[in-house]
């Protein structure tokens, strides 16, 4: 994913560096307008929790049937998912490689590529987004 909206970038080290503090940019990332919808009209409240993603992964999955909707709600619940981590997960932040695409850097150095996974979940419902949470958690 591209993310020309969040400005000129620097290069350093092969990493994006932006221009905008990390909170501005985890707001940004946290907007998710489509997968809220959603959320919203299954009776489910988002609210960064991590119970918040049991929730979704109890919503029955309406938008498999629209080739269209699906690979966004897919992206919204990956960046999703990669919010809840960078806010109760300690030392997780937001990194925004080269090409654009978001991911989230652990303190333990591994990078989890929320926006796939978001995807997989969307197409499937497997892996759970909760169960992912559970082991990003962990490790």
């Amino acid at each position: 994913m591209n993310l020309p909206f969040l400005g000129h970038r620097h290069k350093k080290n092969g990493d994006a560096v932006l221009p905008a503090d990390p909170e501005s940019v985890a707001a940004l990332l946290s907007e998710c307008e489509l997968l809220r919808a959603q959320a919203d009209q299954a009776g489910v409240r988002l609210d960064d929790t991590p119970a918040s993603l049991e929730a979704l992964d109890q919503v029955v999955p309406r938008w498999r049937d629209d080739a269209e909707t699906l690979p966004g709600l897919g992206h919204d619940a990956g960046l999703y998912l990669g919010t809840v981590v960078v806010r109760t997960v300690p030392g997780a932040r937001w990194r925004i490689r080269p090409g654009g695409e978001p991911v989230v850097l652990l303190s333990s150095g591994r990078e989890i590529e929320v926006a796939d996974a978001g995807l997989e979940w969307a197409a499937s419902g497997a892996p759970e987004l909760s169960r992912l949470y559970a082991e990003i958690a962990e490790s």
